[in-house]
């Protein structure tokens, strides 16, 4: 990439980002309520985005050959173990990364 580029490229991810972050203040006013679409969407996106993460991580897992699936299974049940313990999601989802990372270098 020349420098010129570069330049642009960042640029336009400083936009795009600055226009994400700044658009939804722009759009909804605080002074009106929020659109009852936007809520549920608030509401319904998280549990959607985390259930098709889960399929799109699970789906090259074989369960006929090589450790079955076992260390999916296992750091599955601790991300829940994690999530139901203490409530705090990044807490789950790092300790099921790292208890699967060390279920796949050091077990299986």
């Amino acid at each position: 990439m020349t420098i010129t580029q570069q330049i642009i490229t960042i640029s336009l991810c400083v936009l795009g980002t600055m226009l994400t972050r700044y658009l939804p203040f722009l759009i909804f006013s605080p002074n009106r309520p929020t659109p009852k679409y936007i809520q549920y969407l608030g509401k319904a996106l998280p549990g959607a985005v985390f259930g098709m993460l889960v399929v799109y991580c699970l789906k090259d897992v074989s369960l006929i050959s090589g450790s079955h699936g076992l260390p999916e299974l296992i750091a599955i049940a601790s991300v829940i173990a994690l999530h139901c313990w203490k409530r705090q999601m990044l807490l789950s989802i790092a300790g099921g990364t790292v208890c699967y990372m060390l279920l796949v270098q050091f077990i299986f």
